[in-house]
């Protein structure tokens, strides 16, 4: 699914949740700037996320457009002028693009447990997602206990934001829109593959 399978994963998903309401503020910035370097900029200026701190203010900001611009001009577009929902599947999505090990753990553990009708999701499935990867990962082995725990808890409160997994554990199945679909089919493989749904990855529509 990647160019190099083995190559280190990016692990500061540690906090912030899929970012929805940052991301639309920071949305509304891009349409005027088009430019994601000054979006960050003038954000943490005008303290736009209205953050208690500056370090805070200037961290998740970072987090946020760096998700943001992994979606094109088109997707961005799409963002502005989607509903909630729509909203919630461009982001997990962004975050897929932008994490491998959330890419991964998408498709291998909460799509195929939704398609081979085990739809539940505990935290032990991602402990034993760590522990299968870190056979080609040894950075993940290198993690403290209390970061672990953290990317745990944030994988799953994403998972929640995103609509894609209820509080009890059970994995929520995808309702996509045509349009949003037609745009995850734009690539190859088609970013269907991130979501727990019977649509078939690079479907026509």
């Amino acid at each position: 699914m990647f160019a190099d399978s083995h190559e280190r994963y990016a692990l500061s998903f540690t906090s912030g949740g899929l970012l929805l309401r940052e991301a639309t503020l920071l949305t509304s910035l891009y349409l005027v700037e088009r430019d994601w370097n000054d979006v960050r900029k003038i954000a943490v200026e005008r303290n736009l996320l209205q953050a208690r701190t500056s370090s805070s203010s200037v961290r998740v900001i970072r987090e946020t457009v760096q998700r943001l611009s992994m979606l094109t001009d088109a997707e961005i577009n799409l963002l502005a002028d989607a509903g909630p929902s729509e909203q919630q599947i461009l982001m997990w999505a962004a975050a897929c693009r932008r994490y491998r090990l959330i890419a991964e753990f998408a498709e291998e553990v909460v799509r195929e447990r939704f398609l081979l009708m085990t739809p539940s999701l505990s935290t032990d499935d991602f402990d034993r997602f760590l522990v299968g990867k870190s056979l080609w990962h040894p950075e993940l082995d290198e993690l403290k206990p209390s970061t672990s725990m953290k990317l745990r808890q944030n994988m799953f409160r994403m998972l929640q934001d995103a609509g894609l997994l209820s509080q009890t554990g059970s994995i929520v199945p995808a309702v996509m829109s045509e349009r949003v679909i037609e745009t995850f089919n734009r690539r190859t493989p088609s970013d269907v593959r991130f979501f727990p749904t019977m649509t078939s990855v690079g479907a026509e529509q």
